[in-house]
């Protein structure tokens, strides 16, 4: 197998000058000859740091949606009016319906009301596991309960009225040369999890790297401790992270896991 992976950070959180950074994640891939698009950001961010990148997103071949938040959405309707062809990949349990507390108070952080509806003829529902190229797979979670870490996260569904479940959220998996690489842009319901995930449903557990947000930015140092133990326990060689990680909880984990991690930003490629 000759299969390479490379990737472009188009949005994040952290600072990128003189490229643009907010709240959300995008991420450009380039994999056996085809162009993905994971995520979007919560705006046309992504595709203007894109341009001056010298990145040019017409000719991405699909789009993948991690999950149904703002932050990895909001930018689809950018991406239709540049990309005219490609489909966008979402989990089959995406619907315009997440919810969470932010400063005491409950707030919709779904998608962009109307969008589903609106482009609904470039969207693309899928469900289990989903191979979406050649060695290019999307893999939904396992489990149907995962509300303690909803509710640990304070995420939600139904106006508030139940844990989130996860089912809008997928990774994306590519099957490389030096073996697997997993995409999960938030981490909801951990890594550790997640890498289970892949291995009961792909059969396989040779994961090479793990890139995307850890979302522990709300944890305490006891969890974040527990977390690398965790991740310690691995043999994942490479962690690419960023966004919703955290900056005290990136630098615990790059205490105990050393050059095995490291901090994306806007524009970082590898």
């Amino acid at each position: 197998m000759t299969r390479k992976a490379e990737m472009t950070v188009l949005a994040d959180n952290a600072a990128g000058d003189p490229l643009e950074n907010e709240w959300g994640l995008s991420i450009l891939i380039t994999f056996d000859g085809r162009k993905i698009l994971l995520d979007t950001g919560a705006s046309g961010a992504f595709a203007r740091n894109a341009r001056l990148l010298g990145e040019d997103l017409a000719g991405v071949d699909f789009g993948v949606l991690s999950h149904a938040h703002y932050d990895h959405a909001d930018g689809m309707a950018e991406f239709f009016a540049l990309n005219r062809s490609a489909p966008f990949f979402v989990r089959e349990g995406v619907r315009e319906n997440c919810w969470a507390i932010k400063e005491g108070k409950l707030s919709y952080i779904g998608i962009r009301r109307g969008l589903l509806k609106e482009y609904e003829d470039r969207i693309r529902y899928v469900s289990g596991v989903y191979e979406a190229a050649d060695g290019v797979w999307l893999i939904p979670h396992r489990k149907a309960d995962y509300s303690s870490a909803a509710l640990r996260s304070d995420l939600y569904t139904d106006f508030g009225r139940a844990a989130d479940d996860f089912s809008h959220e997928q990774s994306l998996v590519l099957d490389t040369e030096k073996g697997l690489i997993v995409f999960n842009s938030c981490s909801h319901t951990g890594m550790t999890n997640i890498l289970e995930d892949v291995r009961e449903m792909l059969g396989r557990s040779d994961v090479f790297a793990y890139v995307g947000g850890l979302h522990l930015y709300k944890m305490t140092d006891e969890e974040l401790k527990a977390v690398c133990a965790e991740l310690r326990g691995t043999s994942v060689e490479h962690i690419l992270t960023g966004h919703c990680t955290g900056e005290h909880a990136y630098e615990m984990l790059r205490s105990e896991l050393g050059e095995r991690i490291e901090r994306f930003y806007p524009g970082f490629s590898t």
